[in-house]
């Protein structure tokens, strides 16, 4: 049955109208959806070509919220297709979007690896590991954060990590030698820097023990693991501390003398 438009009424929203069939609202359109069709008042119009419009304004209305998603910012193509599951647009809807978006190079997953990895090289925080996980989690290939991580050579790498370490040992510094060297290690792992750059910067990296510190710091802990373990028998209260102060990273010798100076202080 061939039925025909009334009047087509602009809504409020800028860019979409009301069509009438018959002097009664049938269903809502783009203008870009009018424009495609070449819709116009008094055409005449079969059931199958009103579906065939609602199709396309349902792919036109979720491409209009896909741009509005990616105008602050790159995206890659699993955000935008989550974030469209999340407002309830249909798998092949997106799908009609993301090839649009494509065509457009509104979405591009390596040029989105390339500058996310860019980026992150230039602000000195994350090593290439983190960069990966970083990736995959937005849903991007493995050529595409190949081709990414091209843009953060070795070197790079151990410029930001070396500027990493230094920041750790400052942090620490109140800490063991030992324990220094642990954490700042422990914490370029953590920042994804691979076992061969941290490597480097540790033999580069400068941690000058403060001895006077680390003795003062070495008195407080054993007075206050040799009062914990008070209850303990004498052989068993000093395995303990002993064992209690290296964990700290203090060392044996040291340790050695701080637990004779407070067993002669008890006698």
């Amino acid at each position: 049955m061939v039925k025909k438009i009334s009047k087509i009424e602009a809504q409020k929203r800028q860019g979409r109208y009301n069509v009438y069939i018959d002097d009664q609202y049938a269903f809502p359109i783009s203008e870009a959806v009018m424009i495609k069709f070449r819709v116009f008042k008094g055409m005449e119009l079969t059931n199958d070509q009103i579906a065939e419009l609602t199709a396309a304004d349902e792919v036109s209305k979720a491409y209009s919220r896909a741009l509005d998603y990616i105008a602050p910012q790159l995206r890659s193509e699993k955000e935008v297709s989550d974030k469209l599951l999340s407002i309830d647009i249909s798998p092949e809807v997106i799908e009609q979007v993301l090839k649009q978006l494509r065509a457009n190079n509104y979405v591009d997953d390596r040029n989105y690896a390339i500058s996310y990895v860019h980026t992150q090289s230039l602000l000195a925080a994350k090593g290439p590991r983190s960069m990966l996980t970083h990736l995959r989690q937005k849903g991007i290939g493995e050529a595409d954060i190949e081709a990414g991580l091209l843009e953060y050579p070795e070197e790079q790498q151990i410029e930001n990590a070396l500027k990493l370490g230094k920041k750790l040992a400052k942090r620490y510094d109140r800490q063991p030698l030992v324990m220094i060297k642990q954490k700042v290690r422990q914490g370029l792992m953590t920042n994804g820097f691979g076992g061969d750059v941290i490597n480097r910067v540790m033999a580069e990296l400068t941690i000058e023990p403060d001895e006077e510190k680390e003795t003062e710091l070495l008195k407080k802990q054993a007075a206050k693991s040799w009062r914990h373990y008070r209850a303990e028998s004498p052989r068993s209260r000093v395995m303990k501390t002993k064992q209690a102060l290296f964990r700290k990273g203090f060392s044996m010798d040291a340790i050695n003398v701080e637990i004779e100076s407070l067993m002669s202080e008890e006698e």
